[in-house]
């Protein structure tokens, strides 16, 4: 799913954030620069360093996601998307703005899209293991982080939302195995031990 480098600017090197997560997910947005302006050290969404003036399309709906005000959001998105249909920044928040407006379907189609237009980047599969691990489709949750992992190695999100998604997965088979042998008090103990550790998989914003 790699386009042509013609047809698009190349994608801004991306910071490990942790996003915040409705129903065990949610997806955020890419660094806006300009070709002449210098881009900062890791691609964020929510960057201080966004380019001031004039503001761009993207930076002015990065706010409306974050301020919650996901319809206008989606809204912005989709118009400027109608002349501008591979901006990747836009494309990042229009799915995070369908998130969190519950149409996670949406979100996911958008999603995919992404890895398969730009497979470089490690945040559209992370925001789709977060999608599979809400509905339970924790072996699919897993491939999906190891490809985010293989796209960029040092990305923390992916790699603490991997440990997360094994302690859940530890959870459901010790819950098995108790119900097998609910006289084995150890089983128990693990099982109390890994549901204390389990947390929600953590999305890009």
């Amino acid at each position: 799913m790699s386009p042509n480098s013609a047809d698009r600017e190349p994608p801004p090197v991306r910071p490990m954030l942790r996003a915040r997560c409705t129903a065990a997910i949610v997806l955020a947005a890419a660094l806006v620069a300009t070709a002449t302006a210098q881009q900062p050290t890791q691609w964020s969404p929510w960057s201080s360093d966004l380019v001031p003036a004039p503001r761009s399309e993207a930076a002015e709906i990065a706010d409306l996601v974050r301020a919650g005000k996901s319809e206008e959001a989606l809204r912005r998105a989709d118009k400027f998307l109608a002349n501008n249909a591979r901006d990747l920044q836009v494309r990042f928040l229009r799915a995070v703005a369908l998130n969190d407006l519950g149409r996670r379907d949406e979100a996911a189609d958008a999603l995919t899209l992404l890895t398969q237009d730009f497979p470089e980047l490690p945040e559209p599969y992370n925001n789709l293991a977060v999608l599979a691990a809400a509905k339970g489709e924790l072996e699919r949750a897993e491939r999906l982080l190891r490809q985010a992992i293989a796209a960029q190695p040092n990305y923390v999100t992916a790699q603490e939302n991997l440990g997360d998604l094994y302690v859940a997965m530890a959870a459901a088979a010790y819950e098995h195995a108790a119900q097998l042998d609910p006289a084995d008090g150890s089983l128990k103990s693990k099982l109390t031990l890994a549901r204390d550790l389990h947390t929600k998989l953590k999305a890009t914003p």
